[in-house]
């Protein structure tokens, strides 16, 4: 049985774009939506400080809000609701587990909007090893980071990030995958640099025309495997020397999703997101699929 797309809802217009691309993503997919509200997720004060009665009216309220909104854009869709009780990165983790995908709402800078305030955002994307991906509201808080929402319209494309020095398999697998849905292209994108002590204008042109072409080469032999298991994917292939996170963010202008990823080990404070996907996560105006890899 394929695994449903899951969406956390909280009735922030950031997790009612993440519903709406939820059914879209599940649609492309041909599998269930679910739809998901946690009763201990922060709430109106009123409903918060009401009886369990009233939170649980009102969560049944928000939910058949959600569900009859996705309904009326696809009619078709087979989808479920769940109104569940326990501390959200809890029920979000365990709700994870058994889909294919988890999209929540997010404001950019701030963390993740809503019931997903600060650290319950990130420690959910940070406990669950399956793809989770973050939704802005469109004209929302992306016009705050100096970059506008993506226009309404046909997908423009898939950009993922990758290092040449730890190549991570899952990235570009999801990138792939979901550039077939979609009949797009995929923009493989690797950002380096040269060590600091050499970084006038005049040595940055000399490392680029030295070691660019060897780095354009190596991009391109990494890539060959997933070149011959999607022949039907146009790939771009970019390797400029600049920070990674800058690269990506300046990509997304012309991007549909961007594909970051997140190790899984842990280190000694716990599971770490990592600074590229944290500054991605923050100030991309797109939708951000994070993906757990080794």
């Amino acid at each position: 049985m394929s695994r449903p797309v899951t969406v956390g809802v909280d009735g922030s217009p950031e997790a009612v774009a993440a519903a709406g691309w939820a059914a879209r993503e599940a649609v492309l997919r041909g599998v269930d939506l679910r739809i998901v509200y946690a009763d201990q997720w922060p709430g109106p004060v009123a409903v918060q400080s009401g009886s369990p009665e009233a939170r649980r009216r009102w969560a049944e309220e928000l939910l058949a809000e959600a569900a009859g909104a996705v309904r009326r854009e696809h009619p078709s869709l087979q989808l479920e609701t769940r109104h569940r009780s326990g501390q959200p990165a809890e029920v979000l983790a365990d709700e994870a587990a058994g889909a294919g995908l988890l999209v929540l709402g997010s404001r950019g800078l701030g963390g993740v909007r809503g019931f997903l305030l600060g650290s319950v955002g990130m420690a959910t994307i940070s406990v669950t090893e399956r793809p989770v991906v973050l939704v802005r509201a469109p004209g929302g808080s992306a016009a705050a980071d100096g970059a506008a929402a993506a226009p309404a319209g046909p997908m423009r494309g898939v950009v993922v990030g990758v290092d040449l020095d730890r190549f991570s398999p899952p990235l570009l697998d999801f990138a792939f995958q979901e550039a077939v849905l979609r009949g797009d292209r995929v923009l493989v994108l690797y950002g380096w640099s040269i060590r600091p002590v050499v970084r006038d204008a005049s040595a940055l042109v000399a490392a680029e025309r030295e070691m660019g072409p060897d780095i354009a080469r190596r991009l391109t032999e990494a890539l060959g495997p997933w070149r011959r298991e999607f022949p039907s994917v146009e790939i771009v292939e970019r390797s400029p020397i600049g920070g990674p996170a800058r690269l990506l963010l300046h990509a997304a202008d012309n991007a549909n999703l961007v594909v970051v990823g997140r190790r899984t080990r842990q280190g000694s404070l716990g599971a770490h997101i990592g600074s590229l996907t944290h500054a991605v996560i923050h100030h991309c105006p797109v939708p951000v699929a994070v993906i757990a890899h080794g």
